[in-house]
């Protein structure tokens, strides 16, 4: 949990303040977005690479490549705003991005006793939701407030300071992680297990599509005031609803989750229809949170007992990240065509269609 939350509270202090960065450096509108662009798209990449790197060198030292990799670039960006510069920091650091994630997801699965996994992977989703909800606001503001430099700076050495968690257990300092590979499983009914990762994975991939949609056009379908505060009751329901969705899995059963959590998120969707009634659309944010925490927690726990912990991170993280520019992406696309209410209807009946994937409702 350090090292994740140091590492991720760094890229979210750079996750809006880059691409201002770069466009009043003169690259413009289409710097700042190709910045973020091209940092995702490498978290994707290296999201498909990790399971591999975890097999060959084990937790500790993939961690501390990914807390590198989010620090050191960083370091690197107050001496210009150049677009090429930017670029290729942006392209390290969604490589650091989709490291951490992955083998931080994974390692926490390993960590946690079996039959408390859910309530596990919970805490570990509470603690990795932090830095969102602290570092984008700071990051603005302190870019705005003390100037870029600063805010730079502070992104860069965050993550390395997370490197205290991850030293050999032979250095006096931090909790020193285990030097462990991941655990490879072979379970009969493998080719069951590999559809059920794929019925999940898509189930899950709908929810991140709805998300990347209702991040990006929520302030662009109402007033940015309004989706500032429906924004905020969603991000605070996710972290409480995962919690708590991994306690109620570990006595109950995770797959019985999947249906409400489908319901909840699709209705909260819905709910966007009416983007000028306050009540509604922060209602319907909370429930969509809600869902979505549901989901993180229940598909993640239903997928590690399924397969190895390094292939289902990956997929898992894959999942989320690649939905939700494919939602961004394809809702842009869409909607001069239907406008933001038949769209948001549309996301909403997309996830209802997944239901099916969700399989039997048993453990």
């Amino acid at each position: 949990m350090i090292a994740s939350v140091s590492g991720l509270l760094g890229f979210y202090l750079l996750f809006s303040t880059v691409p201002l960065y770069a466009a009043q450096g003169g690259a413009g509108e289409f710097g700042a977005g190709a910045t973020t662009g091209a940092m995702m798209a490498a978290t994707v990449a290296a999201e498909l690479a990790v399971p591999w790197l975890l097999a060959r060198l084990g937790y500790r030292r993939v961690l501390a490549l990914g807390l590198l990799l989010l620090g050191l670039p960083a370091l690197v960006l107050p001496l210009s705003p150049a677009l090429p510069l930017v670029l290729a920091v942006s392209l390290l650091r969604g490589g650091g991005l989709g490291v951490l994630v992955v083998a931080g997801t994974a390692l926490a699965a390993e960590l946690t006793p079996h039959e408390r996994r859910g309530e596990g992977l919970g805490l570990y989703g509470v603690a990795v939701g932090v830095p969102s909800v602290l570092g984008l606001p700071l990051g603005l503001w302190a870019g705005d407030a003390l100037g870029f430099t600063p805010v730079l700076v502070a992104a860069g050495l965050v993550p390395l300071a997370g490197l205290l968690a991850v030293l050999p257990a032979g250095l006096p300092a931090g909790p020193a992680l285990p030097d462990t590979r991941p655990v490879r499983t072979r379970t009969p009914g493998r080719l069951a297990g590999l559809s059920g990762l794929a019925g999940l994975t898509v189930l899950f991939a709908s929810v991140t599509v709805a998300t990347g949609v209702l991040v990006t056009f929520l302030p662009l379908a109402g007033s940015p005031e309004l989706a500032s505060l429906a924004l905020l009751a969603q991000s605070i329901a996710t972290p409480v609803a995962r919690y708590w969705a991994g306690r109620h899995g570990d006595r109950h059963g995770s797959a019985r989750l999947l249906g409400p959590g489908v319901l909840a998120a699709a209705a909260g969707v819905a709910a966007q229809i009416w983007v000028d009634a306050p009540i509604t659309v922060v209602a319907g944010m909370a429930l969509f949170g809600a869902g979505f925490g549901v989901l993180q927690n229940a598909t993640l726990t239903l997928m590690f007992e399924r397969g190895e912990t390094g292939t289902v991170s990956a997929l898992w993280n894959l999942a989320y990240d690649a939905g939700m520019g494919v939602g961004a992406l394809g809702f842009g696309l869409l909607l001069p065509a239907v406008g933001y209410p038949a769209g948001f209807a549309a996301i909403a009946v997309l996830m209802i269609v997944t239901l099916p994937l969700r399989g039997r409702p048993c453990r």
